[in-house]
C-alpha cells in the first residue's frame, strides 16, 4: 500500500494530479448502450439529455467478433456527442483484465477520447492489485495523450473474492469513483442456485413460527442484502459511491422499482439501467421524496451550524438528525438542478 504522503501523487510524469474529493455529480442511473449497434448509437445524442450517465459497454453482451466494432463505435460516440453540454457523464465498461481485448480498449479509448471520458468501469475486480494495475496504466496513457483531468475507476463486485476484498478495493486508489453489484457473475462465483439477474427469488424466504392450525405467514427475502450493505459500508468509509447493478427482468417494473428503492434507502447513489423503461424508474427512486426533502430542509434551517437540539412537529432534532437531513437536502439540490419539475416542489433553503 502506498504511503499516505504519496497517495495523491500522479503515477506517471505528466499525468494529472488525482482528485482529492470526488466531483459532485448526479448519477441516478448508469445507462448502458451497445456501441456496436449503429441504430442504438444514432440515438445517443437525444438520449444524453435524458440520463445522468451514458456508458458504452465493451464487455459482456458484446459478441467476441464485435469487440472491435464496439470499441470504435464508442470512440465515435464520444467524438460526436457533446456530453458536457448536458452535464451527462461519459463512461465505458472495458473488458475484463484477463481478456485479450483489455489493452486495446484502454489504449484506443484513452488515446482518442481520454479528455472526454469521466469513468472507466472495470469488471470482475478481485482485489486492490487489479485497481493498482489500471491506475498505473491510466496514468501513463493520460501523460502520453496529455489528458488534463484524471479518469476515474469504477469496480464491479461480481466474484466471491472481490466481495471478500471489498474494503481493500475501495481504498486502493484516489481514482476510485465507486462500486456496483454484479449479481449474475457473483451468483455463479458463489455457486448460488439462481438464473435471475438481480432481484429476489421466490424460494429465498422466511416462515413464521407454527401456531396450532393457523396458516404460517411466509415472506420472500432479498438475496443481495448482505452484499449491498457490505459494499455501501466500504464505499462510505472511503468517500466513494455505491450502486445497484442490473435488474434483468424488463417486464417487471414493480419489482425493479422495489429493488432500486431498497438500494437507495441503504445508501446507493444510483443503479444500472439496461432498458429505456428503467430510466424513469431510476429517476423516480433515486430522488428523495418531496415531503422528506421539505422536512429535512426545515431541520437544516432550524440548526444552521448543525449543533444543539430543536423540536419540530413534536420530534426532537439534534446533530445526528441534522446530518441525515443534510444528506437529503444536498441530494435534492443536485436533483433540482437537473429536474425542473422537482425543483418546483422542493422547498430548499
Amino acid at each position: 500500500m502506498k504511503l499516505p504522503r504519496r497517495f495523491f501523487q500522479p503515477l506517471a510524469a505528466g499525468a494529472p494530479e488525482p482528485f482529492r474529493e470526488l466531483p459532485v455529480k448526479l448519477e441516478r442511473m448508469i445507462h448502458f448502450v451497445p456501441p456496436h449497434n449503429e441504430k442504438v448509437r444514432a440515438k445517443v445524442g437525444d438520449l444524453a439529455a435524458t440520463v445522468d450517465v451514458v456508458l458504452g459497454n465493451l464487455e459482456d453482451a458484446v459478441p467476441a467478433d464485435q469487440k472491435e466494432a464496439a470499441r470504435k463505435g464508442f470512440i465515435a460516440m464520444g467524438k460526436e456527442v457533446d456530453f458536457a453540454k448536458t452535464g451527462t457523464g461519459l463512461w465505458t465498461r472495458i473488458n475484463a483484465l484477463n481478456s485479450p481485448w483489455i489493452l486495446d480498449d484502454l489504449f484506443e479509448v484513452v488515446g482518442e477520447i481520454g479528455s472526454k471520458l469521466d469513468v472507466i468501469m472495470v469488471p470482475k475486480v478481485e482485489g486492490p492489485w487489479d485497481i493498482h494495475y489500471i491506475d498505473q496504466l491510466l496514468a501513463q496513457l493520460e501523460a502520453r495523450h496529455k489528458v488534463e483531468k484524471p479518469i476515474l475507476v469504477h469496480a464491479i463486485l461480481e466474484t466471491a473474492e472481490g466481495v471478500a476484498n471489498v474494503d481493500a478495493i475501495a481504498s486502493a486508489s484516489p481514482r476510485m469513483h465507486g462500486m456496483s453489484l454484479g449479481p449474475a457473475d457473483l451468483a455463479a462465483s458463489r455457486s448460488m442456485k439462481t438464473t435471475r439477474v438481480g432481484g429476489g427469488h421466490p424460494e429465498y424466504r422466511v416462515i413464521a413460527d407454527a401456531k396450532g392450525e393457523e396458516a404460517r405467514v411466509s415472506a420472500q427475502q432479498d438475496l443481495w442484502h448482505y452484499t449491498i450493505a457490505k459494499m455501501v459500508d466500504a464505499c462510505a468509509a472511503n468517500g466513494i459511491k455505491a450502486f445497484y447493478g442490473p435488474f434483468g427482468d424488463f417486464s417487471d417494473a414493480a419489482a425493479c422499482e422495489v429493488q432500486f428503492r431498497n438500494a437507495f434507502l441503504m445508501g446507493c447513489a444510483g443503479a444500472w439501467t439496461l432498458h429505456p423503461s428503467q430510466v424513469a424508474i431510476a429517476k423516480k427512486v433515486f430522488a428523495p421524496d418531496p415531503d422528506e426533502v421539505n422536512f429535512a430542509a426545515r431541520i437544516v434551517e432550524a440548526m444552521p451550524d448543525g449543533t444543539g437540539a430543536v423540536m419540530l412537529d413534536g420530534k426532537m432534532q439534534d446533530d445526528a438528525t441534522w446530518k441525515q437531513a443534510k444528506v437529503i437536502v444536498d441530494l435534492a439540490r443536485l436533483v433540482a438542478d437537473k429536474d425542473p419539475e422537482l425543483a418546483k416542489v422542493y422547498k430548499l433553503p
